[in-house]
């Protein structure tokens, strides 16, 4: 049987893996890891259905959650969210949250306000107004945004070699890299390449590697493409202030900008002009944290 302290359940919901973490006052009850296959932000009550069956499968028999907290990848809307959690709290009868899963990064690091920026496969950056109103820049798709993550610098890397093609510059060492990742015989069979792929964030940025490769050849072009995606995310930044958005602390995450020192130095260089008192915090632990903090802060009661 469940004791009488409150159980916080956090859950994040990434593009390929989530993570549930409970805890009862300081003490774990579960911490649990499985693929995120099935998950349908866009459908409410699948999104819902999915949850409530994650909660049952990863707490302990006979226990239930006193409050739960989601960062929902691909929720990427306020309104988009709020349907998830009507849905999930009509199922659980208890309070929730659904957030996106960036605006986990703040509260994962014990702050309550900031901005967390995300540059993984894709890249966006999200914080909050005074009023507490969610705001969230970039996370356009590798098509039409995504700047600085490993997608975004694919398409960029692309662009410039095909324009130093066009200008009738010998293949350097991005060219090379990016025609062998794609499998391709010459740089502009790399358009067909790019075009051909059925999930174009994932396959473009898992070739991101190739960018980074190419500037350690020595490759000017992929030099310049890694710059302009640091001040890509330096610039979602400065996009979240001129909102009015408190942006003194950027904690940091995603599998790009944290694994890429050239990309990252980038980013805190370009930052630091754009906005000096801004203070980047890569995020060192796990961003189910932000989802625990959340549940937890469910169950305090409101002060007027």
């Amino acid at each position: 049987m469940q004791d009488s302290t409150p159980l916080a359940v956090g859950i994040d919901v990434g593009g390929t893996k989530t993570h549930l973490r409970a805890r009862a006052g300081t003490g774990s009850v579960a911490d649990h890891v499985r693929t995120s296959s099935g998950w349908r932000p866009h459908d409410p009550v699948a999104a819902a259905a999915w949850l409530t069956a994650l909660v049952h499968d990863a707490l302990p028999s006979g226990t239930r959650p006193s409050a739960v907290a989601v960062g929902g990848h691909a929720c990427e809307t306020p309104r988009q969210c709020e349907a998830v959690r009507v849905a999930l709290q009509e199922r659980l009868q208890v309070p929730c949250l659904v957030v996106g899963d960036a605006e986990l990064l703040v509260p994962a690091v014990g702050l309550d306000n900031g901005v967390g920026l995300v540059a993984g496969t894709g890249s966006v950056a999200v914080g909050r107004l005074a009023d507490g109103s969610p705001v969230q820049v970039g996370g356009w798709g590798a098509v039409l945004g995504d700047e600085g993550g490993g997608a975004g610098l694919v398409r960029e890397a692309a662009r410039a070699v095909w324009a130093a093609h066009d200008r009738g510059e010998a293949p350097d060492a991005l060219a090379d890299r990016l025609v062998a990742a794609f499998g391709v015989s010459e740089v502009p069979a790399l358009g067909a390449a790019l075009e051909s792929a059925t999930d174009v964030s994932a396959e473009w940025g898992r070739h991101a590697p190739a960018v980074f490769a190419a500037a350690e050849d020595g490759s000017l072009i992929a030099g310049e493409v890694i710059a302009d995606g640091g001040r890509a995310l330096a610039a979602l930044v400065v996009r979240l202030a001129e909102r009015g958005v408190f942006v003194d602390d950027v904690v940091i995450a995603g599998s790009t900008v944290l694994a890429q020192p050239t990309l990252y130095e980038a980013f805190a260089s370009a930052l630091a002009a754009a906005l000096p008192s801004a203070r980047p915090r890569p995020l060192d632990g796990a961003p189910v944290e932000g989802a625990v903090a959340l549940a937890q802060s469910l169950l305090r009661p409101v002060t007027r």
